[in-house]
């Protein structure tokens, strides 16, 4: 497990800084940590489940909070606050960055997306479906 030595949210350039015991140093935009949070809400339960966030270039993290000696939580300013980053996702995401940019690029680009568009409502407040309701993951 890869272990941080230091973390500074940077709230005016929206940037989470990350230092970690074997050097790597990374700068993570609070918007790469939204569009690529781990949890099922963005994630899915599975390949191919996944929702393409939008929307979230200008996306602030109100908080964050340790998650015993493993991870964080954030919570965004725009009320997510589902996802755990664990000290290796963090890593993955900071080493990673420019392939997580890519990817989520394309992604945009294969839907006709465009990076700054609103997020589509969510569905069915009381109607059917599987979207609500708890979730384990």
């Amino acid at each position: 497990m890869k272990t941080p030595t230091a973390i500074t949210l940077h709230a005016r350039s929206r940037v989470l800084e990350i230092s970690f015991a074997d050097g790597g140093s990374y700068r993570l935009p609070f918007e790469l940590l939204r569009v690529f949070s781990p949890s099922a809400e963005v994630q899915g339960h599975g390949p191919g489940q996944e929702t393409l966030q939008t929307g979230k270039r200008d996306v602030a993290i109100v908080s964050l909070e340790p998650v015993g000696h493993y991870a964080v939580k954030p919570t965004f300013s725009d009320g997510h606050d589902t996802g755990l980053f664990t000290w290796d996702y963090l890593h993955e995401l900071g080493a990673g960055q420019a392939e997580f940019w890519a990817r989520y690029e394309q992604r945009l680009a294969e839907a006709g997306m465009d990076r700054d568009a609103p997020m589509p409502a969510k569905r069915g407040a009381g109607g059917s479906g599987g979207a609500g309701g708890a979730c384990s993951a």
